[in-house]
């Protein structure tokens, strides 16, 4: 008879909670003996707080944020481990109606090419200081955040300061089409479906994707209490079995219908499926019938897309430090090295069969095709990743990196 673990998780009503969602509705949970709760919350800071408190045993995470819960710099910390990704991608630029305008008078193209747009939106922030107009709003959803990240590292490589140039604000997910329709701020980094609400509404424009700034990104992580993983051992590599097998289903095309409507449904997203549809199958709108191809936009099982690399841990630790929320030391370097766990990874998942890396880290940037790489278990393809402007990141390198990068 199997053993039946108790976990409860929360997550956010968004798209790359998918995997945790198939995980219960499909049975994956079930049949690895687990009972899994699923608590719906409306911001980050209730999920952070509630892991902290004891409410959850895991959690739907942004990636950046058991590192900053590790480093001492949120209310409530405490030793949060990340023993899996929940997936690639799945983030968006969205910008209001007269932005967009304004960028494409500018040379802005509706291709989601990172350095057009982003060139076209620095000329707009030069002539509206010229104008002496207040600078642009836009909106992220943590401190602690891919979408802050990747949006400053898309601003600064265009030549716009981050934090000079513009304004950065915090909004939860579900607001940010409101607030972009009410003018109360002009642009946000998101994920789905709220940039495809907004194109769909009427009330922005998709400027550019994740999976074109920072190509095989991870976005949301599996954030697990360390105390708890380290006293649950089985019950953690039975959930991240349930995890496997779901983000597998998720990520098969036949499957895509199906989970744009259990994800549709109340309990979860409770947001219409045709917000959902386009980025599953990688057809973002763009207004009216047009829609722009991206074929990773949202990753939940290829490329290794839930192994939780080392490198990922280190590079969202550079963007802490670039931007003055953490200082650089020896010490805080080695705390985000031991936060994301490929360790209880290969543990949980190698009687499965499925690809599993053997490195733990590697250089960001440096695959620029579809590669064959050493893995355990099935063959393993990976990229092409990397940066938009280039860039190379080698963790390896920490140092130099952190030194190279201008705030």
């Amino acid at each position: 008879m199997v053993e039946t673990h108790q976990i409860t998780a929360g997550f956010m009503p968004l798209l790359d909670s998918a995997v945790l969602v198939t995980a219960k509705e499909m049975g994956f949970a079930e049949a690895e003996g687990i009972d899994l709760t699923l608590v719906r919350e409306m911001s980050w800071a209730n999920i952070r707080d509630r892991l902290a408190v004891g409410h959850f045993q895991v959690a739907h995470m942004l990636a950046p944020m058991p590192i900053a819960c590790n480093l001492g710099l949120t209310p409530l910390a405490v030793p949060t481990v990340v023993p899996m990704a929940l997936g690639q991608g799945g983030n968006a630029v969205t910008v209001s109606n007269a932005v967009w305008a304004a960028m494409s008078a500018h040379g802005a193209e509706e291709n989601f090419d990172p350095a057009t747009t982003g060139h076209a939106l620095r000329k707009v922030v030069l002539e509206r200081v010229s104008q002496r107009k207040p600078p642009l709003r836009f909106a992220v959803v943590h401190p602690f955040s891919g979408h802050n990240y990747e949006l400053r590292y898309w601003l600064a490589a265009c030549g716009i300061d981050p934090a000079r140039d513009i304004e950065i604000v915090i909004v939860p997910p579900p607001l940010m089409v409101d607030a972009l329709a009410s003018g109360t701020i002009d642009g946000y980094c998101v994920g789905e479906p709220w940039n495809t609400a907004a194109a769909l509404l009427g009330r922005g424009h998709i400027a550019t994707v994740k999976a074109a700034i920072w190509r095989s990104s991870p976005e949301k992580v599996l954030g697990a209490g360390a105390l708890w993983a380290e006293e649950n051992p089985e019950a953690l590599s039975a959930l991240l079995r349930a995890l496997s097998n779901a983000a597998k289903w998720c990520g098969d095309a036949i499957n895509h219908d199906d989970l744009a409507r259990i994800l549709a449904e109340k309990q979860y997203v409770a947001q219409p499926v045709g917000w959902t549809l386009p980025a599953l199958r990688g057809q973002l709108p763009i207004g009216g019938e047009r829609t722009v191809p991206v074929s990773d936009f949202f990753v939940p099982f290829a490329k290794g897309a839930t192994f939780p690399w080392k490198s990922h841990a280190l590079w969202f630790y550079s963007q802490m430090v670039r931007w003055a929320q953490v200082q650089h030391s020896a010490d805080n370097a080695r705390i985000v090295h031991e936060t994301y766990r490929p360790d209880l990874y290969r543990a949980a998942l190698k009687s499965l069969g499925i690809a599993l890396p053997v490195a733990n880290a590697k250089v960001e940037g440096a695959l620029t095709e579809a590669t064959p790489v050493g893995s355990s278990g099935a063959s393993l393809v990976l990229g092409p990743d990397g940066f938009f402007d280039g860039g190379l990141f080698d963790p390896d390198k920490l140092d130099a990196y952190i030194a190279s990068q201008k705030q």
